[in-house]
């Protein structure tokens, strides 16, 4: 794998690992936006790893997104400019998300991304290290990913899907907020209980 799903043009890995971990983030973001409001777990929410480092630097909330030809922004954006109460654009979001939008894995990027706040000298950190682990543990499952880290420029796909999944919910996220891409090496990755 060269560069961020083959500069999206996203030729994807066949790795049974790749699909068992998209299944099942699509499992456990369905049950949060069902049964949790879209609020984020621990299914969602990885401990992330600098190399060489064997306690967690933090935890980051992650999306996954759609694939550039299974790409839902323009409908996001216009949820958004629907409008301005924070409280029905959230609602809109979680009925939306709720119903069909995780039912395909196959229609996702491998490559997770997440936002930090303009300046965030957390990210800095994140991009120096080029390479991290993010360990996925919930619901008896656990997936440790080994993860090269991009920083997604705002004509990317991937950051536009993010910003505007992360705007329904939060209308106050700055216009400059970072986005990371987390890249997984499937090759280098594990997952407990190892898949059959």
């Amino acid at each position: 794998m060269n560069s961020l799903g083959a500069a999206l043009g996203e030729s994807y890995s066949i790795s049974p690992l790749r699909m068992a971990f998209l299944r099942w983030q699509c499992r456990v973001r369905q049950m949060s936006m069902r049964d949790n409001q879209g609020r984020p777990d621990d299914g969602i929410i990885p401990a992330l790893f600098l190399p060489g480092e064997t306690d967690p630097m933090g935890h980051i909330i992650t999306l996954i997104n759609k694939s550039p030809g299974y790409s839902v922004t323009p409908e996001l954006m216009h949820m958004a400019r629907k409008t301005n109460d924070p409280a029905q654009r959230r609602d809109q979001a979680i009925r939306f998300f709720s119903a069909t939008y995780y039912q395909k894995a196959a229609e996702f990027s491998d490559i997770l991304t997440a936002t930090f706040p303009p300046g965030s000298p957390g990210a800095a950190t994140i991009r120096a290290a080029e390479r991290v682990r993010l360990r996925f543990d919930a619901y008896a499952q656990v997936f440790d990913l080994s993860c090269k880290v991009w920083r997604l420029a705002e004509k990317n796909p991937l950051y536009q899907s993010t910003m505007a999944h992360n705007g329904l919910f939060n209308p106050a996220l700055p216009p400059d907020t970072e986005v990371l891409g987390f890249e997984p090496d499937w090759d280098a990755s594990i997952s407990e209980p190892e898949l059959r």
